[in-house]
């Protein structure tokens, strides 16, 4: 896998990494694939248990998008720290750049408020932590990545039982499902109609997961969309006061409440091996009872040649 000519930034608006030894390791593997690395990062100004001090983490966005050398910019690790810096973040800058941001989880926040405030697409995919720095890499996760970032399709396929039939086109978005909860109701939520929204999240009871998408669609956003696509849960624990209401039992509950198609089967999550998904893209979905095939366009990518 080689991604020659590739400017690519790491920065930190969220947390700060669990292995700061890892970071090093993580920037040769990436200088092996042929990129050219500029971090930002700097574990001195660590502050907290963030990538630094709000203002430090705004530096980093800031300088990242003004790197000429730079096409893509990617978070360094989820966690927490976002929300903090949205109100200081220059959305219309970041779109200006013509940068390609990717991260997920925790950067939710970012690709929803990039898309609130400019309309400009932005990459659910890998993090510099820990796709590039495990002791062994998903090649199918890092390889997603690159394919979708060269475009000018990207195409995921998943094999799932039980699907509804489904052939809709719509504006892919979404993300973290905790992420995109809080936002509601916030500038920095965009107003989508007809698209196809995706959701993953991790350490979420089904219980909570339900709850979560109740309260999108009591806020009138699942009404508006062509289908919902539910990527990876996983890392909950029932137990025996669940009395048989586990992940299936929720699913079954939702699709009966809900006023869209509901599928299963994303590969996107808290897991190593996951897709990358450019969020804003022009989406076509077909499905199945034996999966689905989701085509994606229209969206910005690297430079050719």
């Amino acid at each position: 896998m080689n991604t020659p000519h590739i400017g690519i930034a790491i920065v930190a608006p969220g947390g700060a990494p669990l292995d700061e030894a890892a970071v090093e390791r993580g920037i040769a593997r990436l200088r092996a694939q042929g990129c050219t690395v500029h971090n930002y990062y700097d574990p001195k100004r660590k502050f907290q248990r963030f990538g630094g001090t709000e203002a430090g983490r705004l530096a980093q966005l800031n300088a990242a998008a003004a790197d000429p050398d730079v096409q893509v910019v990617m978070a360094l690790r989820g966690s927490y720290g976002i929300s903090r810096i949205l109100p200081e973040i220059d959305f219309a800058a970041m779109a200006a750049s013509g940068k390609l941001f990717v991260g997920y989880s925790d950067f939710t926040a970012f690709h929803m408020g990039l898309m609130a405030h400019t309309g400009r697409a932005s990459f659910a995919g890998p993090m510099f932590c820990d796709d590039f720095t495990r002791d062994e890499p998903v090649d199918f996760t890092l390889r997603q990545l690159w394919d979708c970032l060269a475009g000018p399709e990207h195409r995921v396929n998943a094999a799932a039982a039980g699907n509804p039939r489904v052939d809709v086109r719509g504006k892919l978005w979404g993300g973290n499902l905790t992420m995109l909860v809080h936002l509601l109701g916030t500038p920095y939520m965009p107003e989508i109609d007809g698209g196809v929204l995706f959701v993953e999240d991790v350490n979420e009871h089904p219980y909570r997961v339900e709850r979560m998408l109740l309260q999108l669609l009591h806020a009138g956003v699942i009404g508006r969309q062509k289908a919902v696509l539910l990527g990876d849960f996983s890392n909950y624990r029932l137990s025996a006061q669940d009395n048989g209401y586990d992940f299936d039992a929720m699913l079954d509950y939702v699709r009966a409440r809900l006023p869209v198609p509901v599928l299963t089967g994303l590969e996107f999550g808290h897991v190593a091996r996951r897709v990358t998904l450019p969020v804003g893209a022009q989406a076509h979905l077909v499905s199945d009872a034996a999966g689905f095939a989701l085509t994606l366009a229209g969206y910005p990518t690297l430079p050719r040649g």
